[in-house]
């Protein structure tokens, strides 16, 4: 997709009128259409601004959401919080942003379950993660790197898995769910070692690919 601040504009505009079409029409072509007609637009934008359909409009979905959840970590007082504390700020305020449309979230890990899709939530997973670390400070370049990654996005996806059925007050459920899960993570010296054991406690990112495909609507 082409990048410039007009074009992303568009992109928000269209995506920000389409997302309650979402949770009737799921992300689909009807959905962006009638979203961009809501906003004053037409057919021929929504080619204009996403050029391979749904896909576009769910990669920048997404990546909008890690630019607010890094906008809200760069404003938090990260320095007086302990490593965990961070870690679940970030997961925590990649959620609650994410709050006011929960259904269009939960569609989306449909779509992105969908075959052809995988590379797509991935790429997606691994980047939330990886902004989360480094707004956390983290900078090592060694197997640390990616021990941290891959237990992150375990933390974040079982969070993430959580979260859509909390109905708890301000998902509160959710939070102590997350507390618990850092928590394990915390237990393993330097986030290595115990590695297959912490592993076999906490859920495969990719499992949520798998549900997601057996749970899609028809």
């Amino acid at each position: 997709m082409t990048k410039t601040p007009e074009m992303d504009a568009l992109r928000d505009r269209i995506l920000t009128a389409t997302l309650p079409n979402v949770l009737f029409d799921g992300w689909s072509r009807t959905a962006l259409i009638a979203g961009a007609r809501s906003a004053g637009l037409t057919p021929e934008d929504v080619d204009l601004a996403f050029p391979r359909g749904v896909r576009d409009a769910v990669a920048h979905w997404l990546g909008r959401a890690d630019r607010e959840m890094v906008a809200a970590l760069e404003a938090a007082d990260l320095g007086s919080m302990k490593i965990r504390e961070k870690v679940a700020y970030g997961v925590r305020a990649r959620l609650e942003q994410a709050a006011p449309h929960k259904e269009a979230v939960r569609r989306g890990l449909s779509y992105l379950a969908l075959p052809g899709n995988a590379k797509l939530a991935a790429a997606s997973l691994y980047r939330t993660v990886d902004h989360i670390w480094h707004a956390c400070g983290d900078r090592s370049t060694d197997f640390n790197f990616y021990t941290k990654r891959g237990l992150l996005a375990a933390v974040y996806t079982s969070t993430l898995l959580y979260w859509l059925d909390d109905e708890s007050d301000d998902h509160a459920d959710t939070w102590a769910f997350l507390d618990r899960r850092i928590a394990d993570v915390m237990r393993v010296p330097r986030f290595t070692g115990q590695l297959k054991g912490l592993r076999a406690k906490l859920p495969n990112p990719m499992r949520v690919v798998r549900a997601f495909r057996a749970a899609r609507p028809a």
